[in-house]
């Protein structure tokens, strides 16, 4: 039962064929293409974008909701941190008071 259970490699079904042989073929050197000339670089073309107010809307909203988002998860986290503090201080001031208590007896 806790055995594993290994499967088994299926076998082939029909001829095998041995793998081709590969010959090595000979490199010849070949002639040396002529420089190309020079030519004059071409002005470089940037996109033009345009910020229509659609789209500058859509920016300041999707731009917002990140801050809205990344904001309460950096709240929320803090939060976290500040309640475990908290009950780790209430849990030390519990456990002194019972050794005090102990040691009283």
């Amino acid at each position: 039962m806790f055995r594993p259970k290994l499967p088994t490699m299926p076998l082939p079904t029909g001829t095998v064929t041995p793998p081709a042989v590969v010959e090595p073929t000979t490199i010849t050197p070949g002639t040396p293409a002529p420089p190309p000339a020079p030519t004059a670089p071409a002005p470089p073309s940037r996109p033009v974008v345009q910020l229509t107010p659609g789209t500058a809307l859509a920016l300041v909203g999707g731009g917002t909701a990140v801050v809205l988002v990344v904001g309460a998860v950096l709240v929320s986290m803090l939060l976290a941190v500040a309640v475990t503090a908290a009950s780790l201080a209430i849990c030390a001031l519990v456990i002194r008071s019972l050794v005090n208590a102990q040691h009283r007896r």
